[in-house]
């Protein structure tokens, strides 16, 4: 079967890999959406992937898999060179952490899953030993990997509603993120709050504020379809930093107060400045993936309607494309795009 791996710094290929069998205590799903990350996500339609109620192993070919954009300009960062201690999974992997299925076969001893359910995985995979994971802060692991490259436990598997599509499961995950975030902050329902960076994540944490009740939200992003985005999604205020002075603004919108919550989703050094010189009161609090429970949250906010994403998906592509029409098109047409879907059938 045919599967999108990494190879190593601007090395994507198509390549052809023995299809997984499904084994005792797996499931084997088709995986129809796959996503790349930063920009936007792909969405592989047809992928098979291994779901394993104890425990599933992903073949590096039967999952929408991601690797993100630093790691294709500069190389491995999170992805193995060397076999991880969890996984013992090294280049080349299957791309992948964003993804949903449906069940297309069970494994002896498996209970809980039947043929034709819909999931999606939360993909973070921790050791259970490290100082983070001894204090229950699985999502810190100090040894953290993805599924991509990785055998998993069936904890992760969870079940995904009728009512979402498996387009719309496929943006589960970096919502959760979002939604991990936005939890973790000492929000109140009356606060302004600011997000730099009108990215994935940036989107993703307006859309949360937004089911969480929150009426003020400004948005700084530079690039214009984007910040038509933000508007789209939920922002009521989006400012342009290369036109104006956006710490001003923001006071001005403010009262000279500042914004109550800012959510520096830009990774850049300006983003970060404004960040801080936007904010009253100074407390830092870092927020990293999501804990148990987010999955089904933002399962429940998009089966409700409270949370409505797909306007994130901004280009479906053939998987043979997933080069130049994926991770090129997000380097070189970065305003043009949120997520990108991969169609495997096509």
């Amino acid at each position: 079967m045919r599967a999108v791996r990494f190879h190593g710094r601007g090395d994507i290929r198509v390549d052809e890999v023995e299809e997984p069998i499904c084994g005792n205590g797996q499931v084997k799903a088709s995986l129809p959406l796959l996503l790349i990350t930063l920009p936007p996500r792909l969405s592989l339609e047809s992928l098979t992937r291994n779901l394993g109620l104890d425990r599933f192993d992903l073949p590096l070919s039967d999952y929408v898999a991601v690797v993100n954009i630093h790691e294709y300009l500069a190389g491995p960062m999170i992805v193995p060179v060397t076999p991880h201690p969890l996984t013992d999974e090294k280049l080349p992997t299957t791309l992948g952490h964003e993804f949903s299925g449906t069940v297309e076969e069970i494994g002896s001893g498996v209970t809980g899953f039947k043929v034709g359910d819909r999931v999606v995985v939360k993909p973070n995979l921790f050791d259970g030993t490290c100082s983070n994971c001894s204090l229950g802060i699985f999502n810190c692991c100090e040894r953290v990997a993805f599924i991509g490259f990785s055998i998993v436990d069936s904890r992760h598997a969870i079940p995904l509603p009728e009512s979402i599509p498996l387009d719309i499961g496929a943006l589960v995950e970096p919502l959760a993120v979002a939604w991990h975030a936005v939890s973790r902050s000492p929000l109140q329902r009356n606060d302004t709050v600011l997000v730099v960076g009108a990215g994935p994540i940036g989107l993703a944490i307006i859309q949360v504020l937004k089911v969480k009740g929150i009426t003020s939200i400004v948005a700084v992003e530079v690039s214009e379809r984007r910040r038509g985005f933000a508007l789209a999604l939920g922002a009521t205020e989006v400012l342009n930093p290369v036109d104006v002075d956006a710490v001003t603004q923001i006071r001005a919108l403010t009262k000279n107060a500042g914004a109550d919550v800012v959510f520096e989703c830009s990774g850049a050094q300006a983003g970060l400045d404004t960040a801080v010189a936007g904010l009253r009161e100074k407390n830092v609090i870092g927020a990293a993936l999501y804990d148990d429970g987010d999955f089904e949250a933002v399962m429940d906010e998009i089966a409700s309607g409270g949370i409505q994403p797909r306007p994130m998906i901004t280009s479906k592509i053939r998987m043979e494309d997933v080069d130049v029409r994926g991770f090129k098109a997000l380097i070189e047409e970065r305003d043009k795009h949120v997520k990108i879907l991969v169609d495997i059938s096509a």
